[in-house]
């Protein structure tokens, strides 16, 4: 099936044949769904710290910031927002052109709310020699989305969330990217520095460096502080090869096409990283510095959590090395293994004492992550499960619903009745108690992807998307979940969702 052309183009791309071979594989046989042992609930799996307990983490992430340790908050913010601006998208193909649904009606009532109308009332002002006031009144409401989403006006429609301007202050409008510059500065820096990293699309990078150029050295005088800032693309070796219907190649013009592997091609930037520790959060799940507070504490507590267990962690891998460990510590292990990190294996109690040592080491020797879980309200999306691993374990995942079986009724009463949700609010440690960066692909359950049918040029195909970051990128971590407030959690799916009053 590859030629030569394709063999060029594999290599451009950094792609093997063998990779390629794998994908189409895997195409005619699927995934396999993960078998359930339980929804996590605050009695088994999400941890609800006392205030005491809250307090002791907050100051272990006081201190652990005082110590001068590399910490880096990475932000995936690549793509456009296209699917921000649907509806108004909608509205400007429609037959009518004067709103109509209750979302057109939302928008227009509402548009001196958002942050970004005076640069849209300028662009109105510069391109229609009307304002958007003037042009309402005349029912040209298309003129106006036309500016705001069109590559003549602000390009709204095709730039990505992190640098749309989300929130109003007295000075001026933030950006979804400048807010992040904030949190990192209230929770992420240690000796005066922070270090912030976007993951971005090859086509906005000059537009996100432009951004910093201009907006940096604000937030350094605001903040006293001073932000190294980096930027990566998703690389084109993460990308995964489209198929027709009966799992062959799709081709273009006799070429093969590739797709992007979806977020969880991310964990190969999250490996090039030297830090250590990092957050990770959304570019749209940001608020005005009115709701910060909630944030940043609860920020500061995930990662009080991740660095004091880390701790305890550490010290058992010494001790197991070490060798000068008794019964009774390896019984402590085993506890710290199946209470703290929620790790079980029903085989331990037939391992013999060596093989039982090398199984501890083995589970605490990984990355280890924290993450915050917000009570269910309903949205789309994963959760957290205890789930079984290929290896016969039970742990700590979270998972969507294209990796439940929903034709089995128990998993799907699962997922369905799951008391928490996850909003992609992760701490994670990277490197071993030596200081040395785990590589962070060997830890990925490669059956943990999903193929989804697409189309392209009026054809239809079937892609594949990776292991996601938070979910089978991450299988083979040490995993905690905390549970986290929903005032910390406020994405912006929609444009209309920027007129919530978390966002005013």
């Amino acid at each position: 099936m590859i030629s030569k052309a394709d063999q060029a183009h594999l290599e451009k791309k950094g792609i093997s044949a063998e990779q390629v071979a794998e994908q189409l594989r895997t195409f005619k046989t699927g995934f396999p769904f993960l078998k359930l042992q339980q929804a996590a609930t605050v009695e088994k799996g999400v941890l609800a710290p006392t205030e005491q307990e809250r307090e002791e983490y907050l100051k272990a992430w006081d201190n652990y910031c005082a110590s001068g340790k590399a910490i880096l908050k990475f932000v995936p913010a690549s793509g456009a927002a296209s699917r921000m601006f649907k509806d108004l998208f909608s509205f400007l193909s429609a037959d009518y052109d004067v709103p109509t649904t209750t979302f057109e009606k939302m928008f227009f009532e509402n548009i001196e709310k958002f942050a970004f109308y005076g640069d849209l009332n300028e662009m109105c002002i510069n391109n229609k020699k009307l304002s958007i006031k003037e042009l309402v009144e005349k029912g040209q409401y298309k003129d106006v989305v036309f500016n705001l989403l069109d590559f003549t006006g602000m390009n709204y429609g095709s730039l990505p969330k992190g640098l749309l301007k989300f929130h109003t202050y007295d000075d001026a409008a933030r950006t979804s990217a400048e807010e992040h510059f904030v949190e990192g500065a209230l929770y992420a820096g240690t000796n005066g520095v922070v270090r912030l990293h976007f993951t971005v699309s090859p086509n906005h990078k000059v537009l996100f460096e432009e951004l910093v150029a201009e907006r940096k050295a604000y937030y350094e005088e605001l903040f006293n502080v001073k932000y190294e800032i980096s930027f990566s693309e998703q690389k084109q070796s993460t990308d995964t090869i489209a198929a027709n219907a009966d799992n062959t190649p799709f081709r273009e013009n006799g070429t093969l096409v590739f797709r992007p592997g979806g977020h969880g091609a991310l964990i190969e930037n999250l490996n090039d990283i030297d830090a250590d520790v990092i957050f990770i959060k959304n570019i749209d799940n940001v608020v005005p510095d009115r709701l910060k507070p909630d944030t940043v504490t609860y920020k500061k507590l995930l990662a009080g959590i991740l660095v004091k267990t880390q701790e305890k962690v550490f010290e058992y891998l010494r001790l197991i090395d070490s060798g000068k460990y008794t019964h009774e510590q390896v019984e402590e292990m085993i506890r710290f293994l199946q209470q703290n990190l929620q790790c079980r294996n029903s085989d331990i109690k037939h391992m013999e004492d060596c093989e039982l040592v090398l199984y501890l080491r083995k589970k605490f020797n990984r990355p280890m992550r924290v993450c915050g879980m917000v009570k269910n309200v309903g949205e789309p999306g994963g959760g957290p499960f205890l789930a079984y691993n290929n290896d016969g374990t039970v742990s700590l995942q979270i998972l969507e619903s294209s990796q439940i079986d929903m034709a089995n009724a128990d998993a799907k009463a699962m997922f369905e009745n799951g008391t928490h949700f996850n909003p992609v609010d992760l701490v994670c440690a990277v490197k071993n108690y030596k200081g040395e960066k785990f590589d962070l692909p060997k830890y990925v359950d490669k059956n943990t992807g999903f193929i989804s049918h697409k189309s392209k040029g009026g054809r239809e195909l079937k892609a594949m998307e990776l292991p996601g970051l938070w979910n089978g990128a991450m299988s083979d971590w040490n995993t905690i979940f905390v549970e986290v407030p929903l005032i910390t959690f406020n994405p912006v799916k929609t444009v209309n969702d920027l007129l919530r009053d978390v966002h005013q």
